[in-house]
This record gives structure tokens, sequence and C-alpha cells, in this order.
């Protein structure tokens, strides 16, 4: 079994430090996420930033820090086609979807599920 040190060894060499650096610094600009370097999966989460990026600066940058460490030439993890919506890279929730058998026929839209009150007056 090995430690979480000896699987982050190639993070002790300054060039390649530099290298995943520089790829956090990419990745916070463009998604807004910050990895730190105690993260378990830190190396799946940079390939899977480097692979959904429209950065080419980071797929450089990337590509340079696999061919530094072998190890890092993680093979991609399993998507479901794209199915689900993505903003700036992140999957988001989807709301379940209104059918048309949530509500009755004769009235024209679902009823509120919270009371609106304008001036004073709940309104229908």
């Amino acid at each position: 079994m090995t430690s979480l040190a000896s699987e982050r060894s190639w993070l002790l060499d300054p060039s390649v430090l530099k290298l995943v650096h520089q790829c956090r610094r990419l990745i916070q600009t463009e998604f807004g996420v910050k990895l730190h370097l105690t993260e378990e999966r830190l190396a799946q989460q940079l390939a899977d930033y480097a692979r959904k990026s429209r950065s080419s600066h980071l797929a450089r940058t990337w590509q340079s820090l696999k061919d530094q460490v072998p190890q890092l030439n993680i093979e991609p993890e399993e998507e479901d086609d794209g199915l689900k919506r993505t903003y700036r890279g992140q999957v988001i929730a989807d709301a379940p979807p209104v059918s048309a058998n949530d509500y009755e026929e004769g009235e024209p839209h679902p009823p509120r599920k919270t009371k609106v009150i304008y001036r004073g007056q709940v309104v229908g």
C-alpha cells in the first residue's frame, strides 16, 4: 500500500511544481475553482479541468506537465454523453421538469407554491 506522500513525490520537483501552480492559476481564472495541493484527487482534477478548458495555454501547460511526470497520464472519467447542463465547465443541477399533468386543464398556469404579497394584498 502506498502512502499519500509517496504518491505525491512528483510535487517535490521545483520545475514540476511551477507547472502545477501555473495550471492551478489558469483553472482558477477560467473556472473560479481554487485547487489545493493537499487534495486527494489533485492530478485527476487537473486533468479534468485541462480537458474541459477552452484555454490553449492551460492545455499546453498540462501537456508539458504530463510529459515530465509520466504517472499523470490519467484516463478521463466516464461522462454521460453531454446530457448534463454545464456552466463554466461545472455541471449544474436541473430543476425537475414540470409536466402538463401536474395541474388541472382549466388552470392557465400551475398554482404558486408561495404566497405573493403586493402592496399589502395577497396576489392570486
